[in-house]
């Protein structure tokens, strides 16, 4: 199976709104994740049905998964079939393309919120 490419996706600033108390969860979940195992990235997704799903990427010699990627892949595992609401945590200042295509698998409007690593909005994809 050939490997496919996402291209990064721009992170618009945060508008100075505050994250209901839900989505602020997802940022304190990926935090979390991100620093238990000090990975590059945590997230955090939830489903349909409030179930929350969070993850840290993994870097292994024969597999890369982004944390984004590895939230939806346990959220779609579990049975979810909806993503309501993500957040990623990470140093970058764009939207790795591969957790957000993930998202978008299960979701085409679900809000992505992305975070640094002190947990401050960096801002949120809508598309």
């Amino acid at each position: 199976m050939p490997e496919q490419t996402f291209a990064a996706t721009a992170v618009p600033s945060a508008d100075g709104d505050p994250l209901s108390a839900e989505d602020a969860k997802l940022v304190t979940l990926a935090r979390s994740s991100r620093a238990r195992v000090g990975g590059a990235e945590g997230a955090a997704v939830r489903d349909q049905d409030g179930r929350t799903y969070a993850a840290a990427s993994v870097a292994l010699p024969s597999l890369t998964v982004t944390a984004l990627q590895l939230a939806v892949a346990q959220a779609a595992a579990s049975g979810a079939t909806k993503i309501e609401a993500a957040a990623v945590v990470t140093e970058a200042s764009a939207l790795d393309g591969a957790g957000h295509a993930a998202v978008r698998d299960l979701a085409a409007d679900a809000p992505i919120h992305v975070a640094g690593p002190s947990g401050t909005l960096l801002g949120t994809v809508t598309e």
